[in-house]
């Protein structure tokens, strides 16, 4: 256990995987909330956490939570991370990080105010092999990085009631699948400056398919690829010009990759020895974070999860998506 204790905020799918590697780490999981205090006690039990909560005010109250999880849908992370932040608690919200960007500026002013550490819960960016892809191109190894690419597509249920169909919820493949290859490619590329994009929308408005061609800051360029009805390869590419990597699917958990240079030379070979899922990454360095003070991730400050979000919602309204808190 460490010094540094975890509340979790909700109890569905995304939680119990974040839980599972927290426990794997050996961090301190001390409270759960839901709204159900059935639900609470049956994921205190399967994890071995001390305070089950029958709901989010009583679990941002708890003396005995440091940090908490917002593992709610995306149309209310503002709310619990909120409640969360007002309580004087710091925040780690699962990604997306709200549902548009001034919500997401919203929250970066309520951290700051309070002094407390807000971060967005990008797992994909604190992996192992995230980290040894950034050294490589900072150490010029692929030249001038020029192109981007990549796909997250899965086969989700098409169920109109499901979370991802539903609008109300924040619904949709782009928040819940195409927030990866984006943050990838602003990751390797900086920001993005224009974006134009294409997609096809289920019978309840929420996106299915997105297709986006982006120009970056610097003049490079990316190519993603979302779905949520149909499963594709979730490989990524970085194109410079003196060589690639290659990172095999799926290549945003922890996963191989290749460095080959343009004559075809395998440069260099990784391959990933990761315990459980992965997502403790982001957990240890909100720790870290914590413990220097700090209220900022360098990783992926907030201020860039903001501009993502506004790349975000630029997209959906090429799309033609509308959340019902915007008509």
């Amino acid at each position: 256990m460490t010094d540094i204790r975890w509340g979790i905020l909700a109890t569905g799918g995304i939680a119990h995987a974040f839980t599972a590697d927290l426990r794997t780490a050996g961090l301190d999981v001390a409270a759960v909330g839901s709204r159900r205090i059935e639900a609470a006690r049956a994921f205190a039990e399967q994890y071995d956490i001390p305070h089950a909560h029958g709901s989010y005010d009583e679990l941002v109250a708890d003396p005995d939570v440091d940090i908490v999880y917002v593992a709610s849908p995306h149309s209310h992370h503002l709310e619990h991370a909120t409640l969360a932040l007002e309580a004087g608690k710091h925040v780690l919200i699962e990604k997306a990080v709200t549902l548009d960007a001034d919500e997401a500026r919203a929250l970066r002013d309520l951290a700051a105010a309070r002094g407390l550490l807000v971060m967005e819960a990008m797992w994909t960016r604190y992996l192992p092999h995230m980290v040894r892809i950034r050294e490589i191109v900072a150490a010029g190894t692929l030249g001038e990085v020029r192109i981007v690419s990549a796909d997250h597509t899965q086969r989700l249920p098409s169920d109109p009631s499901h979370r991802l169909n539903a609008l109300e919820l924040g619904g949709g493949a782009l928040l819940d699948l195409g927030i990866y290859p984006v943050s990838f490619a602003v990751d390797i590329l900086g920001p993005i400056a224009t974006a134009r994009a294409v997609g096809r929308l289920a019978e309840t408005g929420a996106d299915t398919e997105v297709a986006i061609a982006a120009e970056h800051a610097g003049g490079a360029v990316s190519s993603l690829a979302v779905s949520s009805r149909a499963a594709g390869p979730n490989t990524a590419h970085l194109v410079g010009t003196e060589a690639r990597i290659d990172i095999d699917r799926v290549w945003y958990t922890p996963t191989s990759f290749r460095v080959i240079a343009h004559d075809g030379t395998v440069i260099e070979e990784y391959t990933s020895e990761v315990d459980g899922r992965g997502m403790q990454f982001e957990a240890l360095y909100a720790e870290h974070l914590i413990r220097e003070g700090r209220t900022d991730s360098d990783l992926l400050p907030f201020d860039e999860s903001i501009t993502i979000m506004a790349t975000l919602d630029d997209i959906r309204a090429q799309l033609g998506v509308v959340y019902p808190k915007e008509r």
